[in-house]
């Protein structure tokens, strides 16, 4: 099974994908955002180079190729905490991964309020301020975007879990109930 993690940037994609690796024994998390990091490192200073690296076709390639082999090869559930804005390049990726015998897309919403509010308390990169800032004015720039995306097709095409009120343990309680109804799983991985 994969599960793929979407929604605003700060709204608990890491944090979520680390209390389901731990909940769910076999599981692995793969993070597309290095994908985008070697094609940024090899394409560094080529003309073609591009700003965002989901603007990539091989981006899309790459990330729906390496999810679906990671997944053949582990035969257990994989993990994706990746935020996908643009409808067209989210049908490009998870299409081909909807094959595959199961793949469950969350989103995780935060009001804008609270998003703000856990944007501007987040810290990144402890004792290093200047990046940690850095990461928290891209977030407050994407948040717009998230809002258009969210009420465009994101929250129709995926499973929406509202955050904004929710504990850690509460959201990953929600998403454990969607990946898996019929076999519920606690937060310690045992099986009731």
């Amino acid at each position: 099974m994969i599960t793929w993690i979407n929604g605003a940037f700060g709204s608990g994609k890491s944090t979520l994908a680390a209390g389901l690796h731990q909940a769910l024994p076999g599981s692995v998390v793969t993070d597309p955002e290095e994908i985008g990091d070697l094609l940024r490192r090899t394409l560094a200073g080529h003309p073609g180079r591009l700003r965002d690296y989901q603007d990539y076709p091989a981006w899309r390639r790459l990330t729906t190729a390496y999810i679906s082999e990671i997944a053949a090869h582990t035969s257990g559930h994989v993990i994706v905490p990746m935020t996908v804005l643009n409808p067209s390049y989210a049908a490009e990726v998870l299409t081909p991964l909807r094959r595959s015998p199961g793949l469950v897309h969350l989103v995780l919403h935060v009001e804008p309020d609270e998003l703000k509010a856990r944007i501007d308390a987040s810290e990144e990169f402890p004792g290093d301020e200047t990046r940690s800032e850095a990461v928290r004015a891209y977030r407050r720039r994407r948040a717009v975007d998230y809002a258009g995306a969210a009420t465009a097709w994101m929250h129709a095409d995926g499973h929406v879990i509202d955050t904004s009120a929710l504990s850690v343990h509460a959201v990953l309680q929600a998403a454990l109930s969607r990946i898996s109804p019929a076999h519920p799983v606690t937060a310690d991985g045992a099986r009731p």
